[in-house]
C-alpha cells in the first residue's frame, strides 16, 4: 500500500476495483480531482503502485494502491482491510473484468475453469466487495455504489458466454442492492459501456501510444467511434453527486457514430 500525500482526505474514501490504463485509471484521476483519498486495487500491483505516483502528484491527492485478486475471497478479504484501514469508503466502483478472446469460443470448447473465473471476476467478486463497505455506509446512510457493465450485461451473444453470464449476474445483483440499500441512503447504479473504450484524450502523444499498444487488435480504428475513458469518467462522477430525489439506478453509454462528426 502506497501513501502519496501527508492527510486523508475528509470526504472519506474513494475505492476503486479494477484499476488499468483506460477506465478504471480515468475515474480514479477524477475522484481524486475532487478531493477524495483514493485506494486503487487490481492484481498487478507493480503497475498499480505507478499509477498511485502518476495520480497523486497530478492531482495533489492521498492515493493508495492495494493488489486483490477479485476471484479469491481471502485477497478481496485482505484487500479491504486495508481499505477500511484508511477510513470510511463513501464509494465503491467495481470495475474488474476476466479478459476473454475477443473472437467467440464454441461452447463446447469452453474450459469449466474458464467460465468458473468469469463468473468470479465479473459477479462474485463485485458482491464481496459489496459486502464490505455497505454496512459502514448504512450506518452513515449515505454512500455510492457503481458497477460497469457492459452490452453484454444485457443480451446474450453467441460466443461469448463466460462475458455474458458473468456481466448478466452483476447486472442482477446491482438491481437487488439498489432496492434493498437505496432505501437506506447508499446509492446502487450500473454503468454499460457499450462501445470500446480508447486512451485519454488527456494523455501525452506517448503516453496514449504506450496505451494503444495494450489495445486488442482488430477491434476499432483510434479516434473513429472509441470512448474517452475521462469523459466516462465523468459520468461515473456526476452519478455519485446525484441529488437522491433523482437517482440513476442504469445508465447506457455509447459514442456517437463517427459518420455524424
Amino acid at each position: 500500500m502506497r501513501s502519496m500525500a501527508s492527510s486523508i482526505s475528509s470526504k472519506g474514501i474513494a475505492a476503486i476495483v479494477g484499476v488499468g490504463p483506460k477506465l478504471g485509471r480515468s475515474i480514479a484521476h477524477k475522484f481524486a480531482h475532487e478531493g477524495y483519498t483514493v485506494a486503487i486495487l487490481a492484481r498487478d500491483l507493480g503497475r498499480l503502485s505507478r499509477f498511485a505516483e502518476e495520480i497523486a502528484r497530478e492531482e495533489k491527492a492521498q492515493v493508495f494502491a492495494i493488489r486483490i485478486d477479485c476471484s479469491d475471497s481471502r485477497s478481496v478479504k485482505e484487500a479491504f482491510e486495508g481499505v477500511l484501514s484508511l477510513g470510511f469508503v463513501e464509494v465503491l466502483v467495481y470495475n474488474a473484468y476476466q479478459p476473454v478472446p475477443w473472437r467467440p469460443t464454441n461452447f463446447t470448447d469452453i474450459p469449466l475453469d474458464s467460465f468458473y473465473k468469469s463468473l468470479a471476476v465479473s459477479s462474485i467478486g463485485a458482491f464481496l466487495c459489496a459486502q464490505q463497505v455497505l454496512p459502514g455506509m448504512v450506518e452513515r446512510r449515505r454512500g455510492t455504489i457503481l458497477f460497469t457493465g457492459c452490452a453484454a450485461s444485457l443480451n446474450g451473444i453467441a460466443g461469448f458466454t463466460e462475458l455474458c453470464c458473468g456481466k448478466f449476474a452483476l447486472r442482477a445483483l446491482c438491481q437487488c442492492l439498489a432496492r434493498e440499500f437505496q432505501p437506506l441512503g447508499v446509492h446502487v447504479a450500473h454503468v454499460i459501456i457499450d462501445g470500446i473504450i480508447g486512451p485519454s484524450r488527456g494523455l501525452t502523444v506517448t503516453q496514449r501510444g504506450l496505451v494503444g499498444e495494450q489495445q486488442q487488435s482488430g477491434r476499432a480504428e483510434e479516434g473513429s467511434t472509441m470512448m474517452d475513458p475521462d469523459s466516462l469518467a465523468q459520468t461515473y462522477w456526476h452519478l455519485h453527486v446525484q441529488d437522491r430525489t433523482g437517482w440513476t439506478q442504469e445508465i447506457d453509454l455509447r459514442p456517437s457514430p463517427s459518420r455524424f462528426y
